[in-house]
């Protein structure tokens, strides 16, 4: 059913992934690279057509452009702005919800976690119409909290489904025992259930963080003025009307990427031990 661990394999095998290993990591870092590269290029070299070369002088004034020439830090407080609450609420709705389809037995439970499940499934992009009527006739339109309840309402369906599945992996015991001794439901899950989820919490709360934060749809769907775009839809701001300072794009996206790299690492303990909790026996 698993896959043989890489160490079991034959000698021409292993050699194998040494060699690829390295070399899938280079492709993947490319693009980073390249955009990291382009971030520290005078815009002489873009001109000159220097795309793909090394810089002709490493022009770290393009980092401090960025916030002289653009509103990016209010860009990045409207991105932390609608990520923290939606992050706060989807997982916290998320916590509910895989709580009582997990632990409760009712005649549309299936049903329910079914619902949950398919809106997953849904093209986002098809969405964007009604999504957008639908702001606008509630007076949500190019606000932070439209913004954030719409990434609430679509992200709490994987978010469910992520949470059921950790919680129907607990010993069912531990409720049933509780339940024996008189202890309420909801106590059973805020003193019981709740802190068993903290490396799933963890998990999800870096998934979910990462996904919002990213977002540029949306962002450029339901936001139109400065004082709700996102960092990720605010970057377009750093072009000129005639040419594209792509230095000064690939700086903003350096700095655009480091609030979800740090946030990784600070949580990479708990990431990791939510994401392989169980997966293995003994």
């Amino acid at each position: 059913m698993f896959p043989r661990p890489v160490e079991r394999a034959g000698s021409l095998t292993q050699n194998g992934y040494r060699i690829a290993l390295p070399v899938a990591l280079l492709l993947w870092l490319l693009p980073l690279l390249g955009v990291m590269m382009t971030s520290l290029k005078p815009s002489g070299d873009l001109a000159a057509g220097n795309y793909f070369g090394l810089p002709s002088a490493i022009a770290f004034e393009n980092y401090a452009d960025v916030f002289r020439n653009s509103p990016i830090g209010l860009y990045i407080l409207n991105s932390f702005k609608v990520t923290l609450p939606t992050v706060i609420g989807a997982v916290a709705l998320s916590c509910l919800t895989g709580y009582a389809l997990a632990v409760y037995r009712f005649k549309s439970n299936l049903l329910v976690f079914f619902m949950f499940v398919a809106g997953n499934f849904v093209p986002f992009q098809i969405l964007m119409v009604p999504v957008r009527d639908l702001t606008l006739q509630m007076g949500l339109y190019d606000t932070t909290s439209g913004l954030i309840l719409f990434h609430v309402a679509f992200q709490t369906g994987f978010c469910t489904l992520f949470m059921r599945n950790f919680i129907r992996a607990l010993p069912g015991e531990l409720i049933e025992s509780a339940r024996v001794e008189g202890v309420s439901e909801w106590k059973i899950f805020r003193y019981i259930v709740l802190p068993l989820m903290r490396p799933a919490i963890a998990a999800l709360a870096v998934l979910i963080f990462t996904f919002i934060w990213n977002d540029y749809f949306w962002a450029t769907v339901l936001v139109q003025g400065n004082h709700a775009l996102p960092v990720t839809a605010g970057l377009y701001s750093l072009n000129g009307q005639w040419v594209a300072a792509w230095h000064l794009v690939s700086a903003g996206s350096i700095v655009a990427a480091l609030p979800p790299v740090i946030m990784f690492f600070l949580m990479q303990k708990h990431f990791i031990a939510g994401l392989t909790l169980g997966a293995t026996k003994g």
